[in-house]
C-alpha cells in the first residue's frame, strides 16, 4: 500500500515544470557549445565547456529524479542538519577555498571546483520554511523577526566574506516569502528606500540628502505631533537614514574592491571606461544589439565566436543568445522564465502545509533574483556582480544547486495532500 502511495505521488509531480527546466538546460547546452571558439568544437570532447556541462546536465538530471523519489517529509526534518552542513561549506571555504577573480569562493575537488554558496541557498530555504511552518510567526515582534533575520544572515554575511557580493545580495530574495508570510510591508519600503539612497548618495551631496530627509521627516512629525509611537518611530527611521548615507561611504571605500566600485560609478554615468570595467557590458551589447530581430544565426555570432565578450559562457551567456538567436531567442528565454517562475507560485499557493509554501515561495524568489540580476548585467541596467543565469550559465554547482532547489519544491508539491 505504502509503495502504491509513494509511485502515486511520483506521478504526481508537476511535468510541466520538468519539461521547462529541461528546456532551459538545454538552451544553456547549446549556447556554451555556441560560446565556444572555433578550433575547440569537437564533438565528443568532455574536456570542453559544453562536454563538460552536458555531464552537469545528465547529473542534474539523474540527481533531480532521485529527489523525487525520497519521501518530502524527511526534507523538513533534516533542514537544520542541510542548513548547518551549508554553513560548514562556507566556513572551510574561507579557509582551503581557492581565489579566482578575488573572490576565495570555490574548494577545489580534483578538477571540479565545488561553491558552497550556491548550495547555501537552498539549505536556508528549508530551515526558514521549517521554522516558519512549525513556529507560525506573524513576524509582529522583534524575537520572530530576529529568528528569521539570523538564519538568512549567517551565510549571507559568510559569504561576503569571500567576499561574493553577488551571491550575498541574492539572499535578499528571502524578504518575499516572509512578506506573503505576515511581513510588514514597511520593511520592503524600508529596502526600497535603501536603494533609492544608495544611488541618490552617489549622484547628489551628502549634505543635501540630510536636509531633504530631516525636512521630510520634520513634515511627517508636524502631521502626527500627537501620537507619540509615531514621533518615536520616525525619530529612529531618520537615525538610521542619515546614519546609512554615512555608512554607504564607508563600505564604498573600505569594503568594496576597486573593481567592483568601478562598475558602480559605470553604472551611474559617473564614469566611463571603454577598455577596462566597462569592457565586458559593452561588448555584451554590441553582441545583444547586432542580433537584432531573429539573429545572426546558430554558430554565426562573431562576438560570441571570437571571445569578444569575456565570461561568455558563465556570467554573460545572455549575450550569446542576443547575438546568435535575436529578439526572438531573447523573448522565448525570458517568457520560459516568466512562466516557470508564474508556475512555481501558483504552486505555492496551492500547498497544504506551511513549510511547503514558503519553500516554494522562497525557490520562485531566488531564481527571479537571478534571472532579473544576470539579463540586468548584460544589456547594463545593474552593475556587474558576477551571478550565474539559472540553468543556463556553465557550472556544475550553479546547476546542480538550482536542479536540487527545484526538485525539492517538486517533491513536496506532489506529496501536498499527504501534508497537513
Amino acid at each position: 500500500m505504502q509503495q502504491q502511495q509513494g509511485n502515486r505521488f511520483f506521478f504526481n509531480v508537476d511535468w510541466i515544470t520538468v519539461l521547462i527546466y529541461i528546456a532551459l538546460c538545454a538552451i544553456g547546452f547549446t549556447n556554451i557549445f555556441a560560446s565556444v571558439p572555433p578550433e575547440q568544437t569537437e564533438v565528443f570532447s568532455f574536456t570542453t565547456l559544453y562536454g563538460k556541462q552536458l555531464i552537469y546536465i545528465l547529473t542534474g538530471l539523474i540527481l533531480g529524479l532521485s529527489i523525487l523519489l525520497f519521501d518530502g517529509r524527511l526534507f523538513n526534518v533534516f533542514s537544520p542538519f542541510i542548513y548547518g552542513g551549508t554553513l560548514i561549506l562556507l566556513l572551510a571555504v574561507l579557509v582551503i577555498g581557492n581565489k579566482v577573480a578575488g573572490n576565495q569562493a570555490w574548494i577545489a575537488i580534483g578538477s571540479f571546483k565545488l561553491q558552497p554558496a550556491e548550495f547555501a541557498k537552498f539549505g536556508t530555504a528549508l530551515l526558514l520554511a521549517r521554522y516558519v511552518g512549525a513556529f507560525n510567526p506573524k513576524f509582529r515582534d522583534v524575537k520572530s523577526i530576529a529568528i528569521a533575520g539570523l538564519i538568512v544572515g549567517a551565510p549571507l554575511l559568510l559569504i561576503m566574506l569571500q567576499p561574493d557580493t553577488g551571491s550575498a545580495l541574492v539572499f535578499l530574495a528571502f524578504m518575499f516569502p516572509l512578506y506573503r508570510e505576515g511581513l510588514s510591508g514597511y520593511f520592503l519600503l524600508i529596502f526600497l528606500g535603501m536603494i533609492v539612497l544608495f544611488v541618490a548618495d552617489f549622484l547628489v551631496p551628502t549634505y543635501i540628502l540630510i536636509i531633504i530627509i530631516t525636512a521630510i521627516a520634520g513634515l511627517f512629525i508636524y502631521n502626527n505631533r500627537r501620537k507619540q509611537k509615531i514621533i518615536f518611530s520616525t525619530v529612529l527611521v531618520t537615525i538610521f537614514a542619515i546614519g546609512y548615507l554615512f555608512l554607504i561611504k564607508v563600505a564604498y571605500e573600505k569594503v568594496l574592491a576597486p573593481h567592483q566600485r568601478s562598475r558602480i560609478e559605470l553604472m551611474l554615468g559617473l564614469k566611463t571606461d571603454n577598455k577596462g570595467a566597462g569592457y565586458n557590458v559593452i561588448q555584451s551589447q554590441i553582441a545583444i544589439g547586432s542580433g537584432q530581430a531573429t539573429g545572426r544565426g546558430f554558430l554565426q555570432g562573431t562576438q560570441t565566436k571570437y571571445g569578444y565578450v569575456p565570461e561568455q559562457s558563465t556570467d554573460f551567456i545572455f549575450s550569446t543568445i542576443g547575438e546568435e538567436w535575436g529578439f526572438a531567442g531573447c523573448f522565448v528565454v525570458i517568457g520560459l522564465y516568466i512562466f516557470l517562475l508564474l508556475r512555481l507560485v501558483n504552486l505555492a499557493e496551492r500547498q497544504r502545509s506551511t513549510f511547503s509554501r514558503v519553500y516554494g515561495y522562497s525557490v520562485a524568489c531566488i531564481l527571479f533574483f537571478h534571472v532579473f540580476i544576470n539579463i540586468g548585467m548584460t544589456i547594463g541596467i545593474i552593475p556587474v556582480i558576477g551571478i550565474p543565469l539559472p540553468l543556463i550559465s556553465y557550472g556544475g554547482s550553479s546547476l546542480w544547486s538550482f536542479t536540487i532547489l527545484l526538485f525539492i519544491f517538486l517533491k513536496l508539491d506532489s506529496n501536498r495532500m499527504g501534508f497537513i
